[in-house]
């Protein structure tokens, strides 16, 4: 078996939100960050045959870029061998127990009805992502008056901080609102753009457009919805 580019990169980001991965056998890939504040699920295209744990993600995609010349893995029972420079090198990776991976629950998270919901382009997420950078802002909200919406940087904590507040090019429905998310979190998220979820109970979606990956974020403390009357 071989692993695409796509799938590597599906596991490079993984391997940001968690350290360790459970490998089921199929097609679809599940992680969780040790907060329980991200879950990403991603549909790859090859078919994994077994389930394996890997307990140092970042540790095992560096073993895999060691060969240049698209690697093969050959399964057993405990272990895989990554078989690579035309077949003369062959590395034997040991495989962990999965009680010892944080791992996502077995049952699937049920998204409760959203009443926010818009199309995020992947320029302003890539310019919202640099302006916190930039700015040194450890919140972003999405946040309405009713007419307008925005994605904004932010300092909960420090009412002088810098702030950069973009207007997104859709238009309010008469609710007003204020849903934060963690910067360290949303950062998380592979570049792209994205149709977004967000419910008031606590939890949004972002599901990417042009990939099979979908994530699920818990909104922060201070977040609050008002419908429209």
């Amino acid at each position: 078996m071989k692993l695409s580019n796509d799938t590597l990169s599906v596991l490079k980001n993984f391997g940001s939100i968690n350290q360790g991965l459970l490998f089921k056998q199929g097609k679809t890939l599940k992680t969780v960050s040790s907060l329980k504040n991200i879950l990403a699920e991603a549909t790859i295209n090859e078919e994994i045959p077994t389930e394996f744990g890997v307990y140092d993600l970042n540790n095992f995609l560096s073993v895999v870029s060691l060969h240049k010349d698209d690697p093969s893995f050959e399964f057993s029972d405990n272990n895989v061998v990554i078989v690579g420079n035309g077949g003369r090198s062959k590395i034997l990776y040991r495989f962990c127990a999965g009680n010892l991976i944080n791992t996502p629950p077995e049952k699937a998270l049920t998204m409760p009805d959203p009443e926010v919901s818009f199309s995020l382009s992947a320029e302003d997420f890539e310019w919202i992502l640099r302006a916190a950078s930039v700015l040194s802002s450890p919140q972003i909200a999405i946040e309405s008056d009713g007419t307008k919406i925005n994605i904004v940087t932010l300092d909960l904590q420090n009412d002088s901080a810098h702030t950069d507040s973009l207007e997104l090019p859709v238009t309010g429905t008469g609710d007003k609102f204020r849903m934060i998310f963690k910067t360290e979190v949303i950062s998380k998220l592979m570049s792209g753009s994205y149709d977004v979820k967000i419910s008031s109970k606590g939890i949004s979606q972002f599901t990417n457009q042009k990939n099979p990956i979908k994530y699920w974020v818990t909104t922060e403390p201070g977040s609050k919805f008002e419908k429209a009357e």
